[in-house]
């Protein structure tokens, strides 16, 4: 007998419901690309359910229902948990919770149920065994009944014991998540490496805790907060003493949990910490509600999927979407280029989102980011909204793609993008979005070392226009800065000595206080050193460059596209008219430097000096450190175990001194 035309629907409905849902966990589980929100993946879920329940002829093994959680990721060693770890049920309102109750009351006709309330952190479920008093093991969740070795990568956690004070078999359970402040410089940092970003701290914290390198999961910063607690195999009488116990253990349990006795006590619990989500550094996204009594929770029992025992009371959602009607440039302190989406406003979380960045060109290409798509946002905690995905399903043809600029869009000077890297940068010291950063820089101890000029006197300067420019910091009178707040005569007089003394400073500290990019202090003495003048510096070539210790091929490309930029060649005329030192005074201060014009070589060990004393030493009798062989080197000092450079050298056939002939040479120049 044929099924009849509605019962055909329901078929087609519930294999298209599996299918998608499918296709969204292997984004959100395995890809960490999740394309929905949460709340919407939970109603295809439901629905899916609902369907089952009315035709459970139609139930399969391989029905996302059938199965917990994701499966484990290849490449780990499978292990079998010694009970289940189930994941929670979810519920969105108070009807809903109030059913969870009647359902418990059913199995259990008590009047009075104990429940525990804990926050919900957003994490990676984890199984954590001690044998003998010490860390053995730890598995991920994985499908609830088998997860992945993890040991080595758990073992990072600053905050978990390595040893408790129970010599029995202990196993613990909890959730890894990953903080926000580490959270937002993980995704800084890859941002600046061009890789993808990760969408939310969770799928960071299961993406740290699944690399192999176990520095660089140390690095993650990553954290735990436990929750249960099992000594050979068994446990506490309650939840309640279960925290307790982990706690006396020397284990990190979340302060915030509560013993509630009754439902509406839970939901106080809810409303309180709804109010407070905010202040938390790590992603909150709802409370779990569990029945206190151990010995009920037995009696409760599970389905195939969940305990009947527990619930999830999940928070509104983060996740909206909406379309974004523009992408500007942003100019950073530093002279970054941010791509910034203009969004069509749209309440989230309690506040108007109007804003998101986009990290950088890469991101925007790797996401397929147009102007006019409509867009998935998400807030987590206190990190600033972003996109997470894009409703290409929706577009209409209408959208425009985004064309990265190749100058600043604030002061027009040429954007700096050195290759491999993600961002660009503005090389203009006075561009007026970096100006404020670039005086703090320059005024600085380690660079012109100008006292006084701190972040308020710079804010009032720029505010009144009294400063636009570098250079400006040179013309300032008396009656400038006082009409200054909190500047009186002598505090006047005090900065504008202090202005006139650094024109004195060393040409070294002048480079640096330059702000080009990857020079820094000890960049800049090396290229004194060796160049001794900044008008020398200016014209040099990028192979002269590269000839300079502490000086690569990267670094020396940042310095000639600076000193080739007109705003840059500006700022120079400018600095020289206001009577800067532009030479090295090291000579001067020296005395005799026999080894003036030798460029040296070091490659090996030496036992009377450490490389750093050995090059001191050169450096004081005039000799220069550079970092690779060429024709225009004059002598390899060649120590223990030395490296490529010595054949390279004798293939230039350049002198080469081993230790004994190094010292010396050295004895005989400073005899």
């Amino acid at each position: 007998m044929s099924m009849s035309h509605s019962h055909k629907e329901v078929v087609k409905k519930i294999e298209k419901l599996r299918e998608e849902i499918r296709c969204h966990e292997k984004k959100y589980y395995v890809d960490n690309d999740p394309q929905i929100s949460d709340y919407d993946f939970d109603l295809l879920v439901k629905e899916l359910q609902k369907l089952e329940k009315q035709h459970p002829e139609l139930i399969t093994p391989e029905s996302p229902t059938q199965r917990v959680g994701e499966q484990p990721l290849e490449g780990f060693v499978s292990v079998e948990h010694s009970t289940p770890m189930l994941s929670l049920d979810n519920c969105y309102s108070v009807e809903e919770l109030e059913e969870f109750k009647k359902r418990i009351e059913k199995i259990i006709p008590a009047k009075k149920n104990e429940y525990v309330a804990e926050l919900k952190i957003d994490g990676l479920g984890i199984s954590i065994i001690y044998q003998d008093g010490k860390y053995s093991q730890a598995v991920t969740r994985g499908d609830g009944f088998r997860g992945d070795d993890v040991t080595t990568s758990v073992k990072t956690i600053k905050s978990l014991p390595l040893t408790i004070n129970n010599s029995q078999e202990v196993e613990v359970r909890g959730e890894i998540y990953l903080p926000f402040k580490s959270f937002r410089k993980i995704n800084q940092e890859r941002a600046e490496k061009g890789e993808p970003l990760f969408a939310n701290p969770r799928n960071a914290a299961a993406g740290s805790i699944r690399m192999l390198d176990p520095k660089e999961v140390a690095s993650r910063e990553l954290d735990i907060f436990l929750y249960s607690i099992f000594i050979e195999k068994k446990e506490k009488e309650s939840q309640w003493e279960n925290l307790k116990t982990l706690t006396v253990l020397g284990f990190k349990t979340n302060p915030n949990s509560r013993f509630c006795n009754s439902l509406e006590k839970v939901i106080s619990y809810y409303d309180e910490w709804l109010e407070q989500r905010d202040n938390f550094d790590y992603d909150v996204d709802g409370i779990v509600i569990k029945v206190n009594s151990t010995e009920k929770q037995k009696l409760l029992g599970s389905t195939a999927k969940f305990p009947r025992w527990a619930i999830s009371y999940k928070f509104p959602a983060r996740q909206t979407t909406t379309k974004i009607k523009d992408i500007i440039i942003q100019v950073g302190r530093t002279g970054a280029l941010t791509p910034v989406a203009i969004l069509d406003p749209v309440k989230l979380s309690g506040i108007t989102i109007s804003r998101s960045t986009l990290h950088n060109e890469d991101e925007i290409k790797r996401k397929d980011i147009k102007i006019g798509d409509y867009v998935l946002i998400e807030r987590s905690g206190d990190v600033i909204p972003k996109i997470v995905s894009v409703m290409k399903e929706r577009r209409t043809g209408k959208e425009l793609k985004f064309v990265f600029p190749s100058s600043c869009p604030v002061c027009h000077s040429s954007a700096f993008k050195p290759e491999g890297e993600a961002i660009a940068r503005c090389t203009n010291s006075s561009c007026p979005a970096k100006l404020k950063e670039s005086l703090l820089h320059y005024s600085s101890r380690r660079a012109m070392n100008i006292d006084g000029l701190g972040k308020a006197i710079v804010d009032q300067l720029l505010s009144k226009r009294l400063v636009e420019k570098i250079p400006d910091l040179y013309s300032l009178k008396y009656e400038d800065l006082m009409q200054l707040e909190r500047m009186g005569p002598k505090s006047s007089k005090n900065i504008l000595d202090e202005i006139e003394k650094s024109k004195q400073r060393d040409v070294s500290h002048l480079i640096y206080a330059l702000g080009i990019r990857y020079v820094g202090e000890r960049t800049a003495q090396a290229m004194t050193s060796h160049l001794k003048s900044l008008d020398v510096l200016t014209n040099a070539s990028l192979e002269e460059l590269i000839q300079i210790e502490d000086v690569g091929s990267k670094v020396a490309e940042s310095i000639v596209f600076f000193f080739k930029q007109p705003e840059n060649i500006e700022l120079i005329k400018k600095l020289r008219e206001a009577g800067l030192n532009f030479s090295s005074k090291e000579s001067e201060a020296q005395g005799e430097r026999p080894l003036e014009g030798q460029t040296f070589i070091l490659t090996g060990a030496l036992s009377s000096y450490s490389r750093e004393e050995a090059k001191k030493i050169i450096k004081s009798l005039g000799g220069t450190i550079t970092s690779s062989v060429s024709s225009k080197t004059n002598y390899v000092i060649a120590g223990k175990s030395p490296g490529l450079k010595l054949q390279q050298a004798r293939e230039l056939n350049i002198p080469t001194l081993d230790e004994k002939a190094f010292l010396e040479l050295i004895n005989r120049l400073t005899d």
